[in-house]
């Protein structure tokens, strides 16, 4: 029931990032503004989620997982019945960031506690059934939107998690045993700044390319802050007694290369419904619902992948299948690119289940392999960096997804959007999630195999530096 109730909370937070974007123009004439001042409500919910992901581990340590999970959830479902009964934009933007931090708590440490719970034996089937919500949640929500706007309400869209809310915590109360605080460590602070600053600059900096919303010197400014901060945060953590992002844990091979490969498969997850999108409405003249069902096909393929994900992984190990099916998700996003609007919708249909398919079966074998050497006492550090990670990759996706666009146009000497944009614009991220492979290249062959046998298995880490005087 643990990753259930966990996959429940995380569909709840994957949905409500990507929900409202259909919605806006509706909810534009109801709060009486413009939609691209609605906008706001997106990005308001996106910083807020940056901002509170690194504090979700020391809650966890300081407050215990059990208790942080039924808070988060509770003031996520409140959040949004505030949501649903906001009368203009501002009252609309402080419920969203309201939102937003209880999702930053929410999925990190409901991640937290199943880690915790569940025995790595059981990991690898744990985490195949909570890839599903991940990946359903930005598909599901843009033809969700519509269909709620189209026949009842743009309030539905946040009063749905009312009923979810109540059926989490109800689960967590019945099911999850209490928990006690496994350390009380100073909150830090400088850190927490620091790092809220870089995620909030940098996420902002990507929805912004992703949606051509501010000048270019602005944009220029805002990201260099962001790395500014992140810079100075890694100076920071070597000398913090508990950094809120404990950079540490990249001395674990696993988790090292896990990371930084997953984000680049992550890519794909923010950039594909984005370009489906674009090229299904725009391009092809489709209604957002009519293109929403066809996208949906791709979340039948991730359904479909929770029946053979553990065998396959298990037959063939880790390294063989991320290289492997790095390759393969990589080359089925960007045969995206090759819809043309006389395509055979029965085509299109095969290629997102097939590559739907492949890029679960991706993000079940890197989730899994991110805590696979983690010892009990680092899973909540383990979880919100994992989390940050995460964020930062699929932002990341949509504003390499945008530049490669904008890029097509100017070299084009276009000023509208058209067909051989798109297709670059697929191509360029499916490249990148097939370079990962450089990453996983760097497993040894035996990484994770401890998962799933009974003995066990003494994780490798990388050497310390020597610091030099």
């Amino acid at each position: 029931m643990i990753p259930f109730i966990v996959g429940c909370a995380l569909f709840m937070q994957m949905l409500d990032s990507t929900v409202v974007a259909t919605a806006l123009p509706v909810m534009a004439d109801s709060l009486k503004s413009t939609p691209v001042k609605m906008n706001v409500a997106i990005t308001s919910y996106l910083l807020a989620t940056a901002v509170f992901v690194p504090i979700s581990g020391w809650a966890a340590d300081r407050f215990g997982g059990k208790r942080v999970f039924i808070a988060a959830i509770l003031l996520f479902t409140l959040s949004s019945v505030g949501c649903a009964m906001s009368h203009n934009l501002t009252e609309l933007v402080m419920a969203r960031v309201v939102q937003g931090m209880a999702g930053a708590m929410m999925v990190p440490v409901g991640r937290i506690i199943l880690l915790r719970k569940v025995p790595k034996t059981e990991l690898l089937k744990a985490m195949s059934f909570l890839s599903l919500p991940a990946l359903l949640g930005p598909v599901i929500g843009p033809p969700l939107g519509g269909f709620l706007v189209t026949y009842a309400s743009w309030h539905w869209i946040f009063l749905i998690n009312v009923p979810v809310g109540a059926l989490g915590i109800a689960l967590v109360l019945r099911y999850v045993r209490e928990d006690y605080p496994v350390a009380k460590p100073r909150l830090d602070w400088l850190g927490f700044i620091l790092s809220g600053i870089c995620l909030a600059a940098l996420v902002s900096g990507f929805e912004a390319i992703g949606h051509s919303s501010l000048p270019v010197e602005h944009l220029l400014l805002l990201v260099g802050a962001g790395l500014a901060c992140g810079i100075l945060y890694v100076w920071h953590a070597r000398h913090a007694e508990y950094p809120i992002i404990d950079l540490s844990l990249l001395r674990t091979p696993t988790f090292a290369i896990a990371t930084l490969g997953g984000n680049l498969c992550r890519f794909a997850v923010g950039a594909t419904p984005f370009l489906l999108a674009l090229l299904l409405q725009v391009g092809f003249g489709l209604t957002p619902f009519s293109a929403g069902l066809i996208t949906f096909t791709s979340a039948a393929g991730a359904m479909l992948m929770k029946l053979v994900a553990t065998p396959i992984i298990q037959r063939f190990g880790f390294k063989r299948v991320l290289i492997f099916d790095a390759i393969v998700a990589g080359l089925f996003v960007a045969m995206c690119g090759l819809f043309r609007a006389d395509t055979p919708v029965w085509i299109m249909v095969v290629i997102l289940l097939i590559g739907g398919f492949f890029r679960s079966l991706l993000f079940t074998a890197v989730n899994t392999l991110t805590y696979a050497d983690i010892s009990s006492e680092y899973m909540s550090r383990a979880s919100s960096f994992s989390a940050m990670a995460q964020q930062l990759g699929i932002s990341l996706g949509v504003g390499f997804a945008a530049v490669t666009l904008n890029l097509s146009m100017l070299a084009r000497g276009a000023e509208h959007l058209g067909l051989p944009d798109l297709v670059l614009g697929f191509a360029t991220i499916g490249l990148l999630t097939a370079l990962s492979t450089v990453s996983f290249r760097r497993l040894a062959p035996e990484a994770g195999n401890h998962l799933h046998q009974n003995k066990k298995v003494s994780p490798r880490r990388w050497p310390r530096r020597r610091r030099t005087a």
